[in-house]
């Protein structure tokens, strides 16, 4: 349904619509836009009084807990917020971000609507839930899950009916819903455009938030027209070297028509004709490059492949598209200088002091180059994969490819013709050019097979013969292949009592069991304190020296973490995300939300004035001058950082880029401090 031209005749025809629902109970269809009328039956059955609100006055306290919850959602918003609103400035509205619950974070606002907005309490630290406040953009786009506008007497409290308000959902890089942007003004200044500016920033803040949280990954970009890709239109898909679909953005989902939760059931060579090391290889001879691919539907793609994979071995990248093995390629080509290479994964470099995970380095260092297959036991996230990768690196095989294959995500129906393969047209779906399997793909190198324990049953005979035989029989062929493979294997169940059960073969335990490696949990592991420090290491680069702060390493000693190295990692990989450039100490509010709740933190400690820079410091005791000096020797040094914050922006009447400058720390580092206080 589509506003009419004349803002009269628009709220003529919303007045009536009210009149028909509030006052004979009839459903007004044809005047209404079905999101609004789905808004207004929510709010009437919630049993909330259209000509009544009770709004209790803004929380300082849930505001600033609200802005540490969402800090991430806020450090990558506010550049859009400001741009956003230099393109609305000077036509009586306002830009509000709200979080996930409708509470308001923040708001730009033209001076002359302020005073409207405050009428009715469209300030930060009230909620504008739909539930709270009735009929709005802000609450029924998260209701509702989409982009809306809300007019006048759409509103469902008559008191809000002067205002008219646009609202886009943001999306984290998961796809939860975890705040909303909305641009609000007088009904009198109705702008086309509002729509479709938030629906684009919206936009904006969601590819922010996708690639700050994979920036470490491959980004695949692409889309159908070639013109989209490298614009907001483009779809992206962030992968592992070895081919492993870690995220996806919601263009891509839909250009790949798959739901979220089959990601971990699928890998890049599922989706995409064109083999990984061949987009990867492209990738480095010419990042800007863009290659055609298609889907597994035959759909037809431009795609471009950024991130640094460095010199690590690709899973498959010695395949060429018919899927038969190239010989490696010489090595003629001068090395590049412009970034160093990953130090490579060897067994020796995992060794950081734990007494139980050098026992099994010792002995997954002792059967190197023999045909022993080995078992890797240990909880999820222990490290298992690492561990192979390793073992892999540090043998004679190096040379070779390194496949991996996790027979728990894939389903199993799909994961026979993964492991070994199937000739054209063997089953309903398959490419008619057929498909190199898992077990010939790690020919001359190494295949290791995760949560093993989850192999069906029905699989287990088939590996089982292909251990005995030394030779692969793809799917629609009475073919043998023979291979030349180093098994490794991994579970975190216990194989013994699967075997007890009657859910893994008996005969296959004993074949795979050739070495058993047990690696600990990392609450086991007397080392932590080291691998903290090797991980920071490797995430913050040889340039940048970046430590903990006592309180965080303290937590993290403490701290069980069931999530083992893979939870580790992440959690550095955030922080050292959420540093700004002049930050090199990784504080308590750098961490993610959920390590708050788990450790127990209710609240970031506020930096003390002594962790400023140095020309902060200065800036901040010249400007307070003798009253400082007194306050330090009195008082705590966050209040003095929070006088002297307060202070500086009083001189710069509230502008806080400006504050910023003279402060000589970042707009970001302000913006958090101000939440903190």
């Amino acid at each position: 349904m589509q506003v009419p031209f004349s803002l009269e005749a628009r709220s003529a025809s919303l007045e009536e619509a009210r009149a028909l629902y509030f006052g004979s109970g009839e459903l007004p269809e044809s005047l209404l836009e079905q999101s609004v009328l789905r808004s207004w039956e929510r709010c009437r059955q919630a049993g909330l009084d259209p000509t009544r609100l009770n709004t209790p006055d803004p929380s300082q306290r849930l505001l600033t807990e609200a802005r540490e919850r969402n800090r991430t959602l806020m450090s990558h918003a506010q550049p859009v917020l400001e741009h956003l609103f230099e393109q609305i400035r000077n036509s009586h509205s306002m830009v509000i971000l709200a979080d996930a619950r409708g509470m308001i974070l923040q708001t730009y606002g033209d001076a002359d609507f302020l005073p409207q907005a405050d009428q009715v309490y469209l300030n930060p630290g009230v909620s504008w839930h739909e539930f709270e406040r009735g009929t709005n953009a802000i609450g029924t786009a998260l209701a509702e899950r989409g982009a809306v506008n809300v007019f006048g007497f759409e509103h469902f409290y008559q008191g809000n009916a002067f205002l008219t308000c646009s609202a886009s959902p943001i999306q984290d890089a998961q796809g939860r819903l975890i705040g909303v942007l909305d641009i609000s003004s007088d009904y009198r200044a109705y702008q086309r455009h509002s729509l479709g500016l938030v629906k684009m920033s919206s936009r904006i803040i969601e590819k922010r938030l996708f690639e700050s949280e994979f920036a470490h990954q491959g980004l695949l970009s692409f889309h159908s027209r070639p013109d989209h890709v490298g614009s907001l239109c483009e779809a992206l898909l962030a992968i592992t070297p070895d081919g492993e679909l870690v995220g996806a953005d919601q263009t891509a989902l839909e250009l790949l028509a798959l739901r979220r939760e089959d990601l971990p059931r699928r890998d890049y060579g599922m989706l995409f004709d064109l083999p990984l090391g061949t987009l990867i290889d492209r990738a480095r001879r010419d990042p800007s490059s863009l290659l055609a691919i298609s889907g597994r539907n035959g759909e037809r793609f431009y795609a471009r492949l950024r991130g640094n994979f460095g010199s690590m071995q690709v899973a498959g990248s010695l395949l060429d598209a018919r899927g038969e093995r190239l010989q490696p390629r010489q090595r003629s080509e001068p090395a590049s200088t412009t970034a160093a290479p990953a130090a490579r994964l060897t067994l020796k470099s995992l060794s950081t002091g734990d007494e139980r995970l050098q026992a099994a380095i010792d002995k997954g260092t002792r059967v190197l180059g023999r045909d022993i297959p080995i078992l890797i036991q240990g909880e999820s996230g222990a490290g298992k994969e690492m561990f192979a990768k390793a073992f892999h690196n540090s043998g004679p095989r190096a040379a070779g490819a390194f496949v991996a294959l996790n027979c728990a995500a894939i389903p199993e129906t799909l994961i026979e013709s993964e492991l070994f393969g199937y000739s054209g047209g063997a089953f309903t779906g398959a490419r008619k050019e057929g498909a190199v399997g898992k077990i010939q793909q790690a020919h001359g190198g190494t295949l290791f097979l995760d949560e093993i324990g989850d192999m069906p049953l029905s699989l287990q005979a088939r590996l089982l013969r292909v251990l005995q035989e030394r030779c692969v029989t793809p799917l629609g062929t009475n073919k043998s292949i023979p291979v030349d493979i180093t098994l490794v294997c991994a579970t975190h169940r216990r194989l013994k009592e699967e075997v007890a059960r009657g859910s893994f073969r008996e005969d296959l335990y004993y074949r795979l069991n050739g070495l058993c490696i047990n690696l600990p949990s990392l609450r086991e592991r007397s080392d932590i304190d080291r691998l903290i420090e090797k991980l920071v290491r490797d995430e913050a680069g040889p340039d940048r020296l970046v430590t903990l702060s006592h309180k965080v390493t303290e937590a993290f000693l403490a701290y069980r973490w069931p999530g083992n190295i893979r939870q580790l990692n992440n959690v550095i990989k955030v922080a050292i995300a959420l540093l700004d450039d002049d930050e090199d100490v990784i504080e308590t509010w750098h961490l993610p939300d959920d390590i708050f709740e788990e450790i127990g933190e209710m609240a970031p400690v506020p930096p003390a004035a002594g962790a400023l820079p140095r020309n902060a410091a200065c800036s901040a005791m010249a400007a307070a001058g003798p009253a400082a000096a007194a306050m330090a020797s009195m008082g705590r040094l966050e209040e003095i950082e929070r006088d002297m914050i307060q202070r500086t922006l009083e001189a710069e009447n509230g502008n806080i880029s400006a504050a910023a400058r003279r402060l000589g720390i970042s707009r970001n580092t302000l913006y958090r401090k101000l939440g903190r206080f």
